[in-house]
């Protein structure tokens, strides 16, 4: 009983602490709630198909107004990314774009944590998710800029790498007690 409301408890502060960074915590260990969600799913060809869209959208942008040659999905894309934003390449009314910088940017997540792109269907519908090793653990990429730029809030993109690389450490820790 103790560890439950502990886990629920340590889940409340994380979603509390992260909400800003896109970070979502669901039930223990991906346990689905009483509506049955949230439902993970690996990605079908289709959806690999429309993430890889969603990237070639971003790496032609950046090549042509950056020459850029290709996104690595390291953090080594962090830098045009950011540009991207700062130069307002994309108006916050074209939400479509900005969740395609968020995929990009989910991959640069994905290849500092143990993250991976996933299917979740929640309440909300079914969208492309990162989720945390095979926990309820859940990071919105897709929509972690495009919300932000829609509530005209700053993005600043090392910050909530760094930001999503201290939660789930805490997350973690805290999981494990």
């Amino acid at each position: 009983m103790h560890i439950v409301v502990a886990v629920r408890t340590i889940t409340m502060i994380v979603l509390l602490a992260v909400g800003m960074a896109g970070i979502r915590a669901v039930g223990i260990m991906g346990e689905p709630n009483q509506r049955n969600y949230p439902r993970f799913s690996e990605l079908s060809g289709e959806d690999t198909a429309q993430l890889d869209k969603q990237r070639s959208i971003v790496a032609a942008v950046a090549k042509q107004k950056y020459g850029t040659p290709s996104l690595t999905k390291t953090k080594r894309d962090l830098a045009v990314l950011q540009r991207l934003i700062d130069d307002h390449v994309f108006d916050k009314t074209q939400t479509y774009e900005l969740q395609c910088l968020g995929v990009t940017f989910g991959d640069v997540l994905a290849s500092e944590f143990p993250l991976r792109w996933v299917m979740v269907t929640d309440e909300y519908g079914t969208d492309p998710t990162l989720r945390y090793k095979k926990m309820g653990l859940q990071i919105n990429a897709l929509t972690m800029i495009s919300k932000r730029l829609e509530r005209n809030e700053s993005v600043d993109l090392r910050q909530l790498v760094e930001i999503t690389g201290q939660q789930l450490a805490r997350f973690e820790k805290d999981s494990s007690k």
